[in-house]
């Protein structure tokens, strides 16, 4: 640890760790083995970190909500191992009335000026952009990617395997599999192909996804009628079934509607 920084006696900081200059680490905090704070970092709150995460300069992790309603009540961050936050991100604790936990995945890339509000919740192998922002009770499904200069409503949810890209202002749900643009008056244009295959989707999945899209944003199909095609064009391969078991799920679920 450099001599600059400040830790609270109560904090559990492993032997492993590395503190730069700088650094500010609060009575709360709980790191795991091997985690890096570069420099000028401030971890506060009831903040639990996994191993192997790294701190960027000017990161802020686990301060107090940006919510007027928050009055310094005891709410909770966790993160997962080996993320990566860059330069300036801002991650806020959650409050009491959006469940007292902001959560970040494992194996996340949070590039820099990145802000996830508090309530939110990031899933793994996620990419945030730089200054993607992220208002409170957002959800980022697993291996989510958010486009630089992009902001998320409140209580968005962005489904698994999404690509957004830069610049896009999303007030509703984002499609799992999509690719959504602003550039496309924001509007999920295309299937996240490229993303799938490198994440070892097999031309059944492919095929069987981009069949249940062609429905939903291609046809003269509204989304009751195009959902329940997706329930009668059964599949035999069990990976295909489960994608679109999730597809119909996220949508009948949805609260602010989707992004076709």
């Amino acid at each position: 640890m450099h001599p600059s920084s400040v830790v609270a006696d109560s904090a559990h900081v492993p032997a492993s760790c590395t503190i730069g200059p700088f650094c500010t680490i609060g009575p709360r905090v709980i790191l795991g083995e091997e985690c890096e704070l570069i420099s000028h970092v401030v971890l506060d709150g009831h903040l639990t970190a996994g191993a192997r995460n790294r701190f960027f300069p000017f990161a802020a992790v686990g301060v107090a909500p940006q919510d007027l309603k928050y009055r310094n009540e005891p709410t909770a961050i966790t993160l997962g191992d080996r993320n990566v936050i860059r330069e300036s991100v801002t991650i806020s604790r959650g409050t009491v009335g959006g469940g007292g936990t902001t959560r970040v995945g494992s194996d996340c890339l949070i590039m820099a000026y990145v802000h996830i509000g508090h309530d939110s919740v990031i899933g793994d192998g996620c990419i945030l952009a730089n200054a993607a922002t992220l208002a409170g009770h957002v959800t980022v499904e697993d291996y989510a990617s958010v486009g630089a200069l992009c902001p998320v409503h409140q209580y968005c949810r962005i489904g698994r395997y999404a690509y957004i890209g830069g610049g896009t202002t999303i007030t509703q749900d984002v499609l799992p599999f999509s690719l959504t643009s602003a550039k496309r008056e924001t509007h999920a244009y295309g299937l996240n192909k490229v993303g799938l295959e490198r994440k070892g989707f097999s031309r059944e999945r492919l095929r069987s996804i981009q069949h249940a899209f062609r429905l939903l944003t291609a046809s003269k199909l509204n989304t009751s009628q195009a959902l329940e095609r997706m329930k009668a064009d059964a599949t035999d391969d069990p990976e295909s079934q489960a994608d679109l078991a999730y597809l119909i799920e996220f949508i009948e679920t949805s609260q602010r509607g989707v992004l076709k």
